[in-house]
Order: C-alpha cells, then structure tokens, then sequence
C-alpha cells in the first residue's frame, strides 16, 4: 500500500478495531451508544472557539468503506474474527449524527458533534473526527484572534510552506479562511474551495536581477495593473522605498497606471511601515498600500497598531497555520449513554482531574439571545426527551457554583446540534465556504466584548439543565461507592 493510496478508513486508532471485533465477540454489536465530542479549554485561553472541520467528516462519512487490501491487512494480524472481517467488507453506515455548523462560536464542554448508533460503527468513527475537528477548530480559531487584532485591515494567511503536511495547508487554509481571513497564499485553495489566492514575488525575483531597480521594473512592466514589491531585500528606506517609487514614476505613471503596494517582511514594522508611508505620500502615491508580514500573530498584530503603524494588509503565516502559541486543541470523543432494554442509560466518566469528568447523557444544546441586543446570554445542555417552554421565563444555575442562579426572561433560543445524518443517511448540505465565512463573522458579532478579550475574557456561561445536573450527581455518586 502506497502512502498516496491508502483508505481514510483505515486512518484509525487501531484500538478502535478489537474494541470493534470485542463487541461481536461478547455479542454487542447491535448495542446502541452515545458518543459526544467536545474540548476541555479554549486555546490561547481564549473566551470561545470555532468550530471547523463538518465538511471534511461529511466527505469522510459518504466514502467510509473498506476495500479488499485493507480486511488482509486486518486479517494478517491473526486477531480479528472473519464474522467482525466480513462486517468491515459491507459495512453500511447507520448512525444519527448531529453537529454544531461550521463557523459556529463553541465553548468547553458541550456536544460540538454527537453520534448515536451501533457501538462498533460509533467507535470507528473517532479518529477521524477528532483530527478533523482538533485541527481545523484550532486553525479557525487562531485565525479569528488574527483577524480580530488587525481592526478591519485584510489579513492573508500564508502559511502553507510551515504547515505539517499538505492537508494540514490546504484545510489549515480553508479552517482560516472560515475564521476571518481574506484569502491565501496556498494557490490549490481557489479551485478546491473557492478562496481567493494572492501573491507577488519573493526576495529571490529580487536577486535574480542585476539590481533592485531592475527587478521592479521588469515586474512592473509584466504586471502593470497588479503591481506590488517587495522592498526589504537589501534596505527597505535606502533602497526599496526610493526603488519602487522610481519605478511608479518612470514606468507605471506614463502607461497610466499606478503602484498597488509594497511589502515588507522584515525589520522594526511599526517604524518601517510609518517612514514608508510618509515618503509615498511625499512622492504623491497616498493610494498605495503598505502589505507587511514576517512571523506575525494577533499580539505582534496588536502591538504595532498600538504603536501607529500604517499598515493596509497583513500576511500570516507560520503562527496561524500551526497555531504556533498553542498547538493542542484538546477535542476529546466520549461515551454518554448506551441503550438497556431500549432507553438511552446515562453513562460517565470519572477522574481525579475534574476537568476530565464527562457530562453523561443522550443530550440537546440550546444557545440562549438577548431580544435587545442579540447577543448571546448563555448555553444551555439538557438532555434530548426534555421539554421547555422558552416562552416563558427559565432559571439557570452554575453547574460548578450551584448557588449561582440567574433568571432570563427577554430572550430567543435556538439549538446549535443539527441533524448531519439520520440512520445513517446525510440529511445535511454543507453551505458554500462564503456563506460560512459570513454566517462565522455574524456569530462572533453576537457575543459579547468581554468574551471576545484576548487575555483573561469574562467566562461565558455554559449551564446544565436541573435533570441533567441532577444524573451526573447520581452518577459521580455512585462512582465513588464502586
């Protein structure tokens, strides 16, 4: 098997397999389960995260099979039975799954994706949508703090050259364009996803000519109505700022046609881009726009602003596409429930690190809004037979703080778990990537200032339903007795 050919379906834990084959074995197979997927903690210490990733796990789930070459493979591991082999051979899809849509503003602990059907199918299923959400969540989300920090000024990622792996480029790419960016330098990413693809030259256009002059100008007269250099080569306010103004007067003006930009990729940004742009102005070309990049993130991004610099775009690349300053999204895939006897039975997990203690149950989650402003008030988790009446005033109290209670009464409510698949059929379109983006952008407007801060932001409250509040006591309970 080439690494080029080999099955996604196979990209799996392989715990994942003799769990699989132990449930045929001790006749569990056709036992229903719960699996929710959700993270611990926001990276960077963040107030919220975005949900990615829906797309690909739907492009995974349409195609999920097994060919010939991968039940030899199994097989040679003298492991598994032929009745668990031949399961693999026709495997059939038939689970519900419900999902939060991508672009969605996400919080620790709740169901991000919840699948319900049989356990080996269930089980089979986590790998996969774990590195898919993991990665692509934590590249919308630093995106967005990126994006954030640069006050409505175009942000580019360019980070393919940095990232692990082709597809950690290409949706590395698309998780950022989804988080706010306005395009990439990763040029597949066009035709694949329709994001637009951006780019001028590099410092070796610049050193293949004789001089910086000549290297302007030979650019310059290729590309006369989308001219933009890059002026740190050598010396951006000796050399490359007089360079590329010599070149707007002498080529560009008489064709009638005017400088797009420069770009700078090294040096003191904040004083650099205010010298720059003082002497564009001087020599007349105040619509020229000033590009910077050089291992730029969302407080370099800050900082620089803070500092006057006069900056029209931004190019991200290494510290966004890896999420450089916390790599780790920390999505986990637990089981909340199994079927006895045809009811859904509560299921936990319990630890020492509370963090690590589950919320159990087949469950709902509602995301509650203010009718005033719109902006979101607070998460609510239930489990999935229970009924509200959000037409009347509902009391919440604080999971971890049960004395806490607050009341809302001036508020609208929606669930943010949509149905994917139902009995293993895909009832679900993803939107085009545009409308993600712009349906991301809305949300992030919804939440409130304080959330939004990039160091310590108020808590958004995610709160338990009293019946499900009360299962997970029961259960911590009885798991201490055991």
């Amino acid at each position: 098997m080439s690494f080029s050919k080999y099955n996604p379906a196979l990209l799996c834990d392989f715990y994942e397999f003799t769990m699989g084959n132990g449930y045929f074995e001790t006749g569990k197979k056709d036992d229903i389960a719960c699996f929710d997927l959700f993270f611990r903690r926001v990276p960077d210490n963040g107030g919220f995260a975005i949900a990615a990733g829906l797309d690909s796990i739907i492009n995974f789930i349409d195609n999920f099979s097994f060919n010939d070459e991968d039940i030899e493979y199994l097989r040679s591991k003298k492991m598994f039975s032929e009745n668990f082999l031949e399961y693999l051979r026709s495997f059939k899809f038939s689970c519900d799954v419900f999902a939060v849509p991508e672009g969605t503003p996400i919080f620790p602990k709740e169901p991000v994706i919840t699948v319900k059907g049989p356990a080996v199918q269930a089980q089979l299923l986590e790998t996969m949508l774990l590195l898919m959400i993991n990665h692509q969540s934590l590249i919308a989300t630093k995106a967005n703090r990126i994006v954030r920090a640069s006050e409505g000024r175009p942000v580019y990622e360019f980070g393919s050259r940095r990232a692990q792996g082709e597809n950690a480029a290409v949706l590395g790419a698309r998780a950022a364009y989804i988080g706010g960016c306005a395009g990439t330098a990763c040029a597949c990413c066009e035709p694949l996803f329709g994001i637009p693809a951006v780019g001028t030259m590099a410092h070796s256009w610049v050193q293949m000519y004789s001089s910086e002059y000549e290297s302007f100008a030979a650019y310059a007269r290729i590309y006369p109505d989308a001219c933009t250099l890059l002026v740190d080569t050598y010396n951006v306010l000796k050399s490359g700022i007089p360079n590329a103004i010599k070149v707007s007067k002498e080529i560009l003006e008489p064709m009638g046609k005017r400088l797009k930009g420069v770009r700078i990729d090294s040096g003191d940004i904040a004083y650099l881009t205010k010298k720059t742009r003082r002497m564009l102005d001087d020599a007349g070309l105040h619509d020229c726009r000033i590009f910077v990049s050089n291992s730029l993130d969302e407080y370099i991004i800050r900082d620089i602003l803070m500092q006057g610099a006069c900056v029209d775009f931004f190019g991200v690349g290494e510290r966004l596409i890896t999420s450089k300053s916390e790599p780790v999204f920390g999505g986990v895939y637990k089981l909340v429930a199994a079927e006895e006897n045809g009811i859904m039975v509560p299921k936990i997990k319990i630890s020492e690190n509370i963090e690590k203690i589950t919320i159990p149950g087949y469950k709902k989650v509602y995301r509650l809004f203010s009718k005033q402003t719109g902006k979101m008030l607070v998460d609510l988790i239930a489990l999935a037979d229970e009924d509200f009446d959000f037409n009347r005033p509902i009391t919440l109290c604080d999971p971890d703080h049960t004395w806490k209670h607050k009341t809302f009464t001036d508020y609208t409510v929606k669930e943010i778990l949509e149905p994917i698949y139902l009995n293993g059929k895909r009832v679900y379109n993803s939107p085009d990537i545009e409308k993600i983006r712009s349906y991301c952008l809305g949300e992030i407007s919804r939440v409130w200032d304080e959330v939004l801060r990039f160091e310590n932001p108020q808590n958004y409250y995610v709160d338990l339903s009293q019946k499900l509040l009360e299962v997970k006591h029961s259960l911590l309970e009885k798991g201490a007795s055991c």
